[in-house]
């Protein structure tokens, strides 16, 4: 099994700035992409950025520019840091592991965007 761990989530200003992480343990051995999606009350799980075991990324085009993610391959860590954040990213965000061909996924950890 494996298992991931989100952590940074909260509420913030419009403008404003977070950092989540992700720690993954258990079965790992053949990570292929790590990164991070989203969900919003309402609305269906999208992809927010991954990054994979070769460092290239993927982002959303909503967040391009403002989320980077990052990766610690040997450390099995994942992280994004959010940028100038807009009420609309507001969503549970869920840290995501492939390894060969499956999907694990996060609890997940609020993020709030409010004045």
């Amino acid at each position: 099994q494996v298992q991931l761990v989100e952590s940074g989530g909260g509420l913030v200003q419009p403008g404003g700035s977070l950092r989540l992480s992700c720690v993954a343990s258990g079965s790992i051995f053949s990570i292929n992409d790590m990164g991070w999606y989203r969900q919003a009350p309402g609305k269906g799980r999208e992809l927010v950025a991954v990054m994979s075991n070769r460092g290239s990324s993927r982002y959303a085009d909503s967040v391009k520019g403002r989320f980077t993610v990052s990766r610690e391959i040997g450390m099995n860590t994942a992280g994004l840091r959010m940028n100038s954040l807009k009420p609309e990213d507001a969503a549970v965000y869920y840290c995501d592991l492939n390894q060969l061909g499956r999907n694990y996924w996060g609890q997940g950890t609020q993020v709030t965007v409010s004045s």
